[in-house]
């Protein structure tokens, strides 16, 4: 900073990602976002950040706010054309009127809100008063029906309340950690920093991780159990019969405490030890082991996420494990509980306020009669509806029936997170009127949008929100909001005021001195509302303030009035929140896949997340950086399956299922069973393209899943789908790589994605580095395939957009042959370097062209044969390899080349490593990696 410079002015706040709810500090320099560290103030994450949240501050940079945010409202004359700015006065009202004529012609049931466990406490709060208060229907869910709702269901079916009884403090107290279901090195990668501290600390701590893939968490593992998709039951059964047999569950905690155990054992007597290790598919001494380990080697701390929430038997498999805690009395204290990791920043907030279809404020129930009075009262409403509303799946497919004529969606987009989304597009073209309230412009859902409403989004909020561990955070603005865009809760506020004006018949109804159901001014107003509303209740925060929080920092529910902290665990007294104070055994049966694999679908499609994205990538898909440890769309495969198929690695192959399908290169991956295939839930359309068979456009990962879900928490089974898997035979190749200014990339790579639809198979991400001056330079790769060579207009568009038609280029045209090819190379003071290339035909260049370009490798030597076929390089290179550390660029050729000469044990060769690379001294998310290139490069040789 010049001395000139204003100094930066710092603001705590909490980071947008996983449900770990990490505080970061954020440093602004005249009204901009220049810096973020984590913050050692708080409790979730003591200063640490993983790669998302520590480059949280390029996502907010000027250029990407140009190129990607939605900074005014945008109306749509008619689906399909471009959108036009308008003022907010008109589009309110123009959304007021549509809303409050679907509602006057056809019933309050024919609107629906689908809403997302990123919106704060208080946007959350409003939206479920103007849904429920207001118009009369429940038809409001969010996108956590996607995420945590079988978590929800099965505390509530077997312990009385959605509340995690443990916290993060428990990993340093465990014995026993038993990952279910959970890649917590990349999906908690903070969380995950404590499990490895905990394990230096406690050398004889135990890690049990059971997951059909083998994952950088299950590398960690003492016992891996790599169980068959959807056999959990099976093996929380088997555990539970091995618990029992071998005199290792607490018949004291059972008769004081708990109801229902009888049951259970009968439901599980079919899933003895060796039935059920053989339908999980692993040996009978592991299961053993693991049950031992569970039961005699304690404290033991289950963590679990989507493996078990995304089923349709969801709320059976967090209930069956939740069991295995009640049986050995391992709930309630220091280093023991059933642990529930939440999958986004504030889906513990919607919970809290009743954001779902079938919840009420404060963790009521909808189905009790007393909770909607209380509820009702609260607001000031004659009564709340008594019928159930539509949760996600069944919403859109609702509209895809013209059902719902008019759909608000706010913070989320279902057009790439859904399942089926066949369905989904089906939904979005047939409804009347899609209102999309959003902070970026460039998601799938933007497009089917009649009316888009700027939202704030990280850096610029105001409120509050609550972690996997009930802690609550204040969320501050560092900066004013971007463009016209404006708060989720003062939205919803103007609009339902602008409703109320427009529903007399609904106004009568209020109480006597009730004027408006939105009367609030600040963030604050809304949420001393909730904290009211939740008084007696098991999530009581009457005791809590936001001067409070920001004074003494987050603090965890329950903390009532009079109380001076918040209770770090519950359930220590043996009491749980149920009518007879009493846990409940859940005596569930095991039930496989809801959609078999059979001889036309051999295969298990699972779906999960990568390491340094988020979710649809709508911020963190803004840096190209952070592709840099998986840079494209892929479906990963068991090598034997891909000898079988005839595939090498990065050959096409058709991926199918009942409701649709894709193509996408093919990956060998060590992770992967056999007869089981994995593709990264964050490739939707913005990244993967192409048409189907069918002349479809593909929809991404999600064309494939399905809508099947959970009957209790109505979860859909997005961790399995039954799909066939076949060789694409798509021989005319384009790729196009260009190095783009800053402030254009992002716009290029939008424009690129109408071209995607041209080809059979296409994928466009961004790709970038960080100088040595510090400055972020961004990329853009276009990869496709088809039958046939592709019209010449297309071509020449993407020469156009990645600025490879000027004069400067050089180019080699063969027509007739389908081959064409351009080079652009910039001078620099060390050299000539490639900045961008196109190759259409063969594209078997690429293995020595993309290093050279993104490298940065100097290309003096190069000359007019950067134009020439083949795979082998006309002049000798070292590339640097694949990316293994985000934060400091560290390639693992790098790596390896420094363990070659590092002898010591692994603890020590790690510890070089970092010394000499820094690699693994910034967020640490790549240090299960880390350590698995230790083991798998040998120790030299001492040299004599």
């Amino acid at each position: 900073m010049s001395p000139s410079a204003p100094p930066d002015i710092q603001t705590r706040t909490t980071c947008p990602y996983c449900g770990t709810g990490c505080g970061v500090i954020v440093s602004t320099r005249e009204g901009r976002i220049v810096d973020v560290q984590g913050d050692p103030r708080h409790p979730a994450n003591s200063g640490r950040l993983c790669t998302k949240g520590s480059t949280l501050h390029l996502t907010a940079a000027e250029h990407v706010t140009r190129q990607a945010r939605l900074l005014t409202p945008m109306a749509r004359a008619q689906r399909g054309g471009a959108p036009q700015a308008i003022g907010w006065e008109a589009a309110l009202e123009q959304a007021a009127d549509r809303f409050a004529q679907a509602i006057r012609e056809h019933g309050p049931q024919a609107v629906g809100f689908y809403g997302s466990g990123q919106l704060l406490t208080e946007d959350y709060y409003v939206l479920n008063k103007l849904v429920k208060g207001l118009i009369g229907t429940n038809n409001l869910d969010t996108n956590s029906r996607l995420c945590m709702s079988s978590a929800v269901a099965g505390y509530k079916a077997t312990l009385g309340a959605d509340a995690p009884p443990a916290c993060y403090d428990d990993v340093r107290h465990a014995q026993t950690l038993f990952i279910v279901g959970a890649n917590t090195a990349w999906a908690h990668p903070i969380l995950f920093r404590r499990i490895e501290d905990a394990r230096k600390a406690n050398p004889a701590l135990k890690l049990i991780v059971a997951d059909p893939r083998r994952t950088e968490t299950a590398e960690m593992a003492d016992l891996f159990l790599p169980i068959q998709p959807g056999t959990d039951v099976a093996l929380f059964h088997g555990m539970l019969n091995v618990l029992l047999q071998e005199g290792l569950v607490d018949k004291g905690f059972i008769d004081a405490h708990t109801d229902g155990f009888d049951a259970l054992c009968a439901a599980a007597r079919g899933c003895s030890p060796a039935a059920a290790a053989a339908l999980c598919g692993i040996p009978l001494d592991d299961l053993l082991q693991a049950a031992r380990w569970f039961g005699g080697h304690t404290p033991t701390l289950s963590l679990y996420c989507q493996g078990l929430n995304q089923s349709t038997r969801g709320t059976d498999k967090n209930a069956a494990l939740i069991n295995l805690h009640l049986a050995t009395g391992q709930i309630g204290k220091p280093g023991a509980g059933p642990f529930s990791l939440t999958g986004q920043p504030n889906a513990m907030g919607g919970r809290e306020v009743g954001g779902m279809a079938n919840l009420l404020s404060a963790h009521r129930d909808l189905g009790n009669a007393r909770h909607r009075e209380e509820v009702a009262a609260l607001w000031g409403v004659d009564r709340v509806p008594e019928q159930p509303g539509l949760t996600a799946v069944d919403m859109f497919e609702a509209a895809a029936r013209g059902e719902i004529k008019a759909l608000w969606i706010a913070c989320t987009n279902p057009a790439h997170s859904m399942p089926d989304q066949a369905t989904v597009r089906r939904a979005l073209e047939r409804v009347d009127f899609v209102v999309v309230q959003e902070a970026f412009a460039t998601t799938a859902t933007c497009a089917h949008a009649d009316l888009l409403l700027p939202a704030t989004t990280w850096g610029e909020k105001d409120g509050t929100v609550t972690n996997s561990e009930r802690r609550i955070s204040r969320v501050r603005p560092a900066v004013p909001p971007a463009g016209e865009a404006r708060h989720d809760w003062f939205i919803f506020t103007d609009f339902g005021r602008r409703l109320e004006a427009r529903l007399p018949e609904r106004t009568a109804r209020y109480r006597p001195g009730t004027r408006t159901l939105f009367p609030y001014t600040t963030p604050e107003s809304v949420w001393v509302e909730h904290r009211a509303s939740t008084r007696g209740r098991d999530l009581d925060i009457t005791g809590l303030s936001y001067h409070l929080l920001e004074t003494q920092g987050p603090q965890q529910w329950p903390m009532p009035d009079g109380a001076t902290q918040g209770a770090e665990r519950l359930y220590a007294d043996g009491v749980f929140p149920t009518t007879n104070g009493r846990a409940r055994f859940a005596a569930v049966a095991y039930a496989p896949v809801a959609e078999p694999c059979d001889a036309d679908y051999p295969f298990s499609l699972n779906t999960g997340r990568l390491r340094d994205q988020w979710h649809g990538m709508s911020r963190t898909g803004t840096l190209g950086r952070l592709f840099g440890h998986v840079s494209e769309p892929a479906v990963e495969m068991h090598r034997d399956d891909m000898r079988r198929l005839g595939l090498a690695e990065g050959d096409l192959v058709q991926v199918r299922s009942r409701r649709g399908a894709l193509v996408i290169p093919a990956q060998a991956s060590d992770a992967i069973a056999p007869s089981q295939a994995y593709i990264a839930m964050h490739w939707g359309p913005e990244y993967l393209g192409g048409k189907a068979e069918t002349g479809a456009t593909v929809a991404g990962v999600n064309s494939l899943t399905q809508p099947l879900g959970c009957p209790t928490s109505r979860q859909p089974e997005l961790k399995h789908a039954a799909v066939h898997l076949a060789p694409v035979t798509l021989p005319w190749r384009v790729l196009g790589l260009a190095w783009l200014p800053a402030e254009q990339a992002l716009a290029v790579r939008e424009a690129l994605k109408p071209l995607m639809g041209a080809f059979a198979f296409s994928s466009c991400v961004p790709f970038g580095r960080e100088g040595a001056d510090g400055a972020h330079e961004v990329g853009v790769l276009f990869r496709a395939a088809a039958a046939q060579p592709a019209d010449v207009a297309v071509l020449t568009a993407l020469r156009g957009l990645l600025k490879l038609d000027g004069d400067d280029v050089m180019r080699l045209d063969d027509a007739h042959g389908g081959q064409h090819r351009a080079m652009r190379l910039r001078p620099e003071a060390d050299g000539l370097r490639l900045i961008g290339c196109l190759l259409a035909g063969d594209t078997r260049s690429e293995a020595w062209l993309r290093p050279l370009l993104q490298d940065g490798l100097v290309a003096d030597a190069y000359g007019r044969s950067l134009l020439a076929p083949g795979s082998t390089p006309p002049v000798a290179m070292a590339a640097r390899g694949k990316q293994v550390c985000t934060c400091f660029n560290v390639s693992e050729s790098a790596i390896t080349t420094a363990l070659s000469q590092c002898p010591g044990s692994d603890d020590e060769r790690l510890a070089r490593l970092q010394g000499e690379l820094k690699c693994g001294t910034n967020c640490g998310s790549c240090i299960p990696a880390l350590r698995k290139l230790v083991k798998l490069h040998p120790v030299p040789e001492t040299q004599s």
